[in-house]
Parts: C-alpha cells; sequence; structure tokens
C-alpha cells in the first residue's frame, strides 16, 4: 500500500495538529505510525483514543534538548497510565501528580520517587500520606494551613522537602477557567497582600519541613512565552525579599507548565526551544540584576507532550439537518471530552476509511449524551455524503479528555491504544458495563 506524508488533510487539517507520523493512505484512509485508524476502529470498536507513542517520546525529547540543566516534570493530569509512566521515566522526565491515586499508579511501575512532585490545592490525608510513604521529591505547599499538618505527619528526625505555590499575579491562559496565577482564585498564596512570605516564615520554623524554592502555575494553553518572563521576574524579586528577610538563597524555581498545544490550523504553539530561550534570558538576566546565584529550574509541560500524539476515533450514528444546519451525532461524546462543554474548546475533525468525491460542508459533530451543550467540534468541513457508519478522526485529543472522562449515562469510559512502528497494543481497556455494574452495591 502506498502511502504520502500528510501534508493536506483537507483545508482545515495540517501537520501540526497531526503526529508527525500520519500520512494520508489510499480510500481515504489515515495511517499513524504506520497503522491504518480505520483498522483501529474496526479492532478495538469506538469511541477509541489512539496514542502514538513515539510522538509522545519526541515532544519528552524536545523539552529535556530546550532545557538541559532544567528539571522536566510531566503533568500527569494531562494523562496518565502505566505505559506513560513508563515512557516518562525512560526518557528522563520527573511526574507532577496531583493525587494519592497518581501516585500509586506511577509506584507500581517502580518510577523514582525522588523524581515526583506532588500539587494540589486541597490535598487529603491520604494524598500527604502517600506522598510521605512513598518519598516523593517534593511537596508544594497551596495554602498555609497545609504547613502544620504536613510537618505532623513527617516523622521524627527526618525532613521533606517543600515547595511554596505563590501567585505573582499574572493572569495568562486560553480560558478564563484555566488561568490560574492570577489573584482572586483558589490556587497558590498571593506575593501581594504577603500571604506567601509568611508561608515561608512558618516553614522556617518547621524543622521538619525543609523549603526548596517556589513554584507557580500561569495557567493552560500559554501561546506566549512572554507571561513565563514576567513571572521570572516577579519570583525572582521575591526570592530577593525572602533573602533579605531569611537569610536563605531557595535554590530552586518551579514555573509549572500551561505551554500550548495546536488544536486547531494556525493555532500558535511554540516549539520547546522558544519557550526556553526566552525563560533562560530572563532568569539569567534577573538574577544578575538582583545579585542571585541562579536556581534549578523546574518546568511541567502536560499538555504540549501529549494533546498533539492523540487522536480520538468515532463512529457516526446519525445525520440530521435543523435550522440550516448539520448536525453529525456520534458514539462518543462529553462524557470522553468535556473540554468543548467546559471551556468553549474547538477542533478540527476527518472522515476517516472512506474516500468521497462530495463536495466539503460545514458540519456540526455532537456527542450522544442528553445535553444540548454535547458538542464536540462545531463548524468543521466533512464531506457532503458523510453518513451512518463513518469514522471520524479527531487530532490532538491525547490530554486531558480521557483523563477527564466522567459516567455520564453509563455509557463506559473508551479505550487507549498506542501505536508504534505499525503494530497497535492496548493500553487500557474499554470500560464495561460489569465494571460499572460491580459498583453498585446497594441491594
Amino acid at each position: 500500500m502506498t502511502t504520502e506524508p500528510l501534508l493536506v488533510v483537507n483545508e482545515l487539517s495540517t501537520p501540526s495538529v497531526w503526529p508527525a507520523s500520519a500520512v494520508s493512505a489510499p480510500g481515504g484512509d489515515l495511517s499513524v505510525a504506520g497503522v491504518s485508524l480505520l483498522e483501529l476502529a474496526e479492532r478495538y470498536g469506538t469511541p477509541t483514543y489512539v496514542l502514538d507513542e513515539g510522538e509522545v517520546r519526541s515532544r519528552a525529547r524536545a523539552w529535556v534538548r530546550a532545557l538541559p540543566e532544567a528539571e522536566i516534570v510531566y503533568a500527569a493530569k494531562a494523562f496518565l497510565c502505566r505505559a506513560v509512566v513508563d515512557w516518562m521515566e525512560e526518557e528522563g522526565l520527573g511526574l507532577d501528580v496531583c493525587s494519592a491515586g497518581e501516585l500509586e499508579l506511577a509506584a507500581t511501575r517502580g518510577f523514582p520517587a525522588e523524581r515526583i512532585v506532588l500539587h494540589g490545592n486541597a490535598k487529603s490525608p491520604q494524598d500527604l500520606g502517600t506522598a510521605l510513604r512513598l518519598g516523593v521529591g517534593r511537596i508544594v505547599i497551596d495554602s498555609g494551613c497545609e504547613i502544620a499538618r504536613l510537618a505532623a505527619r513527617v516523622p521524627a528526625h527526618d525532613a521533606q522537602q517543600v515547595m511554596v505555590r505563590v501567585l505573582p499575579g499574572i493572569g495568562a491562559g486560553a480560558h478564563p477557567k484555566i488561568r490560574t496565577g492570577a489573584e482572586g482564585q483558589k490556587f497558590g498564596l498571593s506575593i501581594a497582600n504577603g500571604d506567601a512570605e509568611e508561608a515561608v516564615a512558618r516553614i522556617q520554623g518547621q524543622p521538619q519541613l525543609e523549603l526548596a524554592g517556589l513554584h507557580c502555575h500561569l495557567g493552560s494553553q500559554i501561546s506566549s512565552p512572554e507571561p513565563y518572563e514576567r513571572a521570572v521576574r516577579e519570583l525572582v524579586s521575591f526570592l530577593v525579599r525572602v533573602r533579605d528577610r531569611f537569610g536563605v538563597v531557595l535554590p530552586e524555581l518551579d514555573l509549572g507548565g500551561g505551554f500550548a498545544a495546536a488544536y486547531l490550523p494556525g493555532d500558535a504553539a511554540p516549539a520547546p526551544a522558544v519557550y526556553a530561550r526566552r525563560i533562560r534570558r530572563a532568569l539569567t538576566g534577573a538574577c544578575a540584576e538582583a545579585d542571585l546565584p541562579l536556581p534549578r529550574l523546574t518546568v511541567e509541560p502536560g499538555r504540549s507532550i501529549m494533546a498533539p500524539a492523540g487522536i480520538a476515533l468515532y463512529r457516526v450514528l446519525a445525520v440530521k439537518r435543523s435550522g440550516g444546519r448539520v448536525f453529525v451525532a456520534v458514539d462518543g461524546g462529553m462524557s470522553d471530552n468535556p473540554r468543548p462543554a467546559l471551556y468553549g474548546a474547538r477542533y478540527t475533525v476527518r472522515r476517516v476509511g472512506r474516500a468521497s468525491a462530495a463536495p466539503m460542508r460545514a458540519a456540526t459533530v455532537v456527542g450522544r449524551h442528553c445535553e444540548a451543550g454535547d458538542v464536540l467540534a462545531d463548524g468543521v468541513e466533512l464531506p457532503e455524503d458523510v453518513r451512518p457508519g463513518d469514522v471520524l478522526a479527531v487530532p490532538a485529543s491525547g490530554a486531558y479528555q480521557v483523563s477527564m472522562a466522567s459516567g455520564y449515562n453509563m455509557t463506559g469510559r473508551p479505550p487507549v491504544v498506542a501505536v508504534a512502528d505499525g503494530r497497535s497494543r492496548l493500553l487500557v481497556r474499554r470500560e464495561t458495563f460489569d465494571d460499572q455494574r460491580r459498583r453498585d452495591v446497594g441491594l
């Protein structure tokens, strides 16, 4: 079978939203890592999520190359399974986790605990207990009340490394619900009102806690390095205040993640080297001006590694015309991808596995759930002859979809399939009705 590079899938699709291994194939099909998407839909059913292992690894390596002097920590909340834990360990990345469940999953694969960072604005006793039991590298303090609570759990004559998550007063990100660096929201401790400095003082008074540095996270889908440059300047300024008041030079600075991925052709998604160059320059300049040694830098990419490597496959169940619009209903929806409903996220869509000379027409791809807001992609171009049974592929689906999937309408969460070197393998099986039934113990 002859293939050709996926230069243009349709007028809405370019290489920036598909894995680098994607190639057009005869019959209207698409191959990723040498595997036919239509064959994957037939073998594993739909909805199914496909993850290009080579793309994940390549993007992880790009961050390591861009910042070889820094610690690159994968934001596991984007998507985590046992295989992803292994890939990150093999590529030399750390893990940023937010729960005891993510910690335990990492532990089942023997991931080095010292390379794990625990986050969370409201860590449960189980979260903290699991982190201490496993010996995670750093715990990020997100509120003042965590300080004594954590210190009381650390064994005598031992010390846990912590960082303080500060609010630099910088709002950045593609949607208000994912902007987390500004004042007036649930994350972090404000530099402006003195809460961050008070937290540093309290940690200094706890011998069971060792303050390693500062952490911030500005938001998600940040498509410019400029907010990170501003954050660097704010954090270095605060490091100076900590030095002058407490006589301590903190050795680490964690800028979090939020680096953008392209969901639509033309979306800005700078390469890791672009962010790295600007961040490094800002940090070097700010520290030189403040007469501070350069702190060890940490960044936490998640979406930018995982989103471009994933493709969601759906099968069309119905096509309907109403109010001058064409609605293409598929067998998934907001239960496996809540992002459009939550954030107004937008995607492009391609039909795979059936060639057609029909003209392209605007359509709205909707899910199967009992919600008017269950829209997966609005105003996308699909062939006019799209019909039930067709398979649709949605690129840039690797992050914050399966990880946020729900049990709504008891449809069952989809499987995740890895592709590499012309082969596929199941990473996460489909959730069945029996799985759901076993949780219902109310008889």
